[in-house]
């Protein structure tokens, strides 16, 4: 089994918006980097784990695991216009973005907050994707022992 951290604004979809949705289920779409695509794509497998991130809100942080309980397939929100993330080098013949389905698992007790992650980031995270300068994936690995850490916050 993996680890990962996915994004999600929550003014968007939020960790509530996941747990409403029948059987706390939905696709992952709309991600828009071909790095985090890769991850998703080639990476990225059926019982991983993930953390579920609140990013561009007043309380950025981690909120919740969700578990990935599909495998990569085509993203159809690239090939519609009405879309917010349409694309339109997209083609039903070749498409460039793919998704996944996520399920919840549950909310963490509190949220892990990004400052509090950071005031790690010398120490037990240290080399932490997600506190590297610059980062912006939507879709990142953590290891192990950065997970089992950040869990033991809670």
């Amino acid at each position: 089994m993996a680890y990962w951290l996915i994004k999600s604004e929550p003014g968007s979809f939020s960790i509530d918006d996941l747990e409403k949705r029948p059987d706390k289920t939905t696709c992952w779409d709309g991600v828009r980097n071909y790095q985090a695509r890769n991850f998703m794509r080639d990476s990225m497998e059926i019982g991983d784990q993930a953390f579920f991130y609140h990013s561009n809100c007043p309380d950025t942080g981690i909120v919740g695991i969700v578990e990935i309980v599909s495998d990569a397939y085509p993203d159809h929100t690239a090939l519609d216009p009405q879309d917010p993330h349409y694309d339109p080098k997209s083609k039903p013949a070749n498409p460039r973005w793919c998704m996944l389905d996520v399920r919840f698992s549950r909310k963490l007790r509190r949220t892990i907050s990004l400052a509090e992650l950071k005031s790690y980031g010398d120490g037990k995270l240290s080399g932490m994707q997600l506190l590297m300068r610059g980062n912006r994936l939507s879709v990142m690995p953590i290891e192990k022992k950065h997970w089992q850490f950040i869990l033991d916050l809670e």
